[in-house]
């Protein structure tokens, strides 16, 4: 994890692909974990560290995550993402280019747990929550196509489902169509910006991460 900002509430970090942000079945140590003994160090804290996870992305995707270092700010935080009044937005690195340079999906979305992905249906279904997104084609290369994407509602798998549905899976997303994996295990879908307002202070925070350390993004950082 990379530290891109910090104050006396909440810190934001930008998460390495195959990082998982909270415990789950594996046992394996999370990114909460990782900024607990960051924040330990560097402020030389005896005792435990309080980190309350605000929001979630998944293990093989990168970018901003915003983490919560006071019980007000965790609360605060949460009612804001809950409420969508966060401001995200993604980076996704598709092979097939879309039929609109940019539009909005409206999907249905069911979620399998025991399969751990969620299907989509253009109707109302029984299980199904509502799923809101928007893209934009931002750039083009030979094989691939980059796009922005700004979430309106937070689903599971939601971005990786709905352009998978729109015939553009996620390059890497084997789970959701990729026809061949990523060699790190990585999807190609980075949540490269976060904007809200502060849960304390009220001030706007603006954060961006940097793009992962991969030939392709990189071939695409200087159109973004």
């Amino acid at each position: 994890m990379i530290p891109l900002y910090e104050d006396n509430h909440i810190i934001i970090v930008s998460k390495q692909s195959g990082e998982i942000v909270q415990g789950d079945k594996t046992g394996d140590s999370t990114l909460a974990d990782s900024v607990a003994a960051y924040l330990k160090v560097k402020y030389n804290k005896p005792g435990n560290v309080f980190v309350g996870v605000t929001h979630r992305l998944d293990r093989p995707v990168s970018g901003v995550v915003v983490l919560a270092r006071t019980s007000k700010a965790l609360g605060r935080m949460n009612e804001m993402f809950h409420v969508g009044s966060v401001d995200k937005r993604y980076l996704a690195i598709v092979k097939n280019c879309p039929d609109k340079p940019e539009g909005e999906l409206v999907n249905w979305l069911v979620r399998n747990e025991k399969q751990n992905r969620s299907y989509a249906y253009d109707h109302e279904v029984p299980g199904s929550k509502k799923a809101v997104l928007h893209y934009r084609l931002v750039a083009s290369s030979v094989n691939y196509h980059l796009l922005e994407v700004k979430l309106e509602t937070g689903r599971h798998h939601q971005i990786r489902c709905q352009l998978a549905k729109m015939g553009c899976p996620i390059k890497g997303d084997l789970k959701y169509g990729a026809e061949r994996s990523n060699p790190d295990g990585s999807i190609s879908l980075h949540a490269f910006r976060i904007e809200f307002e502060h849960p304390v202070s009220h001030e706007m925070i603006c954060v961006t991460a940097p793009l992962p350390d991969d030939p392709l993004w990189q071939s695409f950082a200087e159109r973004i």
